[in-house]
């Protein structure tokens, strides 16, 4: 594995899909590297984590993991266990530590509406009950999610967005990849979603190499070049040398 060329593994957040990468893809292949953006199915900590934990598992050779948003949260469960990831990347994402509850968290931000936004909906379970999810409000997306896109964009993503499971924000995290990896954060100065507070203290505690930009919650869409710039600086200092 040592002599490999590690896959970057973009993992998207609540609220969104893998087509959120769409931008930081194209401009990753552009220099070559080996990308890949599964799918999120945001059921929930644990059903999230393992799934993701499966993808992680069958890339052949070392990765790169990077999350955004919910994603963060993901793949600190996610890459706990997984020998072939050697270095993490929190894109406006959270990096929880064991023990930790999304939604307590991000309660007591200073900087995000997200809550205020928030809308309650219901979905099937399998032996026949429901459960909760929650969708942003269209008519609050632009604000709470993504205030540097045009409103025409935010429009589309506010309907095409994807509902994450009350379970995403209400379990508790387990032990923390970032603390045997090494990491980096690309730390939104305006995020009103997960919180720019919330987010830049999470870094900080997880020992992450911490890249201010300029702009909302989804940076990797409005400045998908600066974010890719962060990858690519994770990158060439995991990459082994040879």
């Amino acid at each position: 594995m040592a002599d490999e060329t590690p896959t970057v593994v973009l993992v998207h957040g609540a609220f969104a899909d893998a087509s959120s990468w769409n931008g930081v893809v194209e401009l990753l292949q552009a220099k070559g590297v080996k990308v890949t953006a599964p799918p999120n199915p945001l059921r929930g900590i644990a059903i999230d984590s393992a799934y993701i934990a499966g993808v992680l598992s069958q890339i052949r050779g070392p990765i790169l993991a990077v999350g955004h948003s919910y994603g963060g949260a993901v793949l600190t469960n996610a890459a706990t266990n997984a020998e072939n990831v050697l270095g993490l990347v929190y894109v406006a994402a959270f990096a929880p530590d064991e023990g930790e509850v999304l939604g307590e968290v991000t309660a007591g931000s200073k900087d995000s509406v997200l809550d205020t936004a928030l809308v309650p909906l219901n979905y099937p379970l399998g032996d026949g009950g429901s459960a909760v999810e929650f969708a942003i409000d269209p008519a609050k997306f632009h604000d709470a999610f993504a205030a540097d896109l045009p409103a025409e964009q935010t429009a589309v993503l506010a309907a095409t967005q994807r509902p994450a499971a009350e379970a995403a924000f209400s379990e508790p995290s387990g032990p923390p990849a970032w603390k045997r990896l090494p990491s980096w954060a690309a730390v939104a100065s305006a995020d009103t979603a997960a919180g720019t507070d919330v987010i830049h203290s999470m870094a900080e505690r997880a020992g992450a190499t911490i890249t201010q930009l300029e702009g909302s919650h989804v940076i990797m869409i409005s400045q998908p070049q600066a974010v890719t710039d962060v990858i690519l600086k994770a990158l060439s200092e995991i990459r082994p040398q040879t």
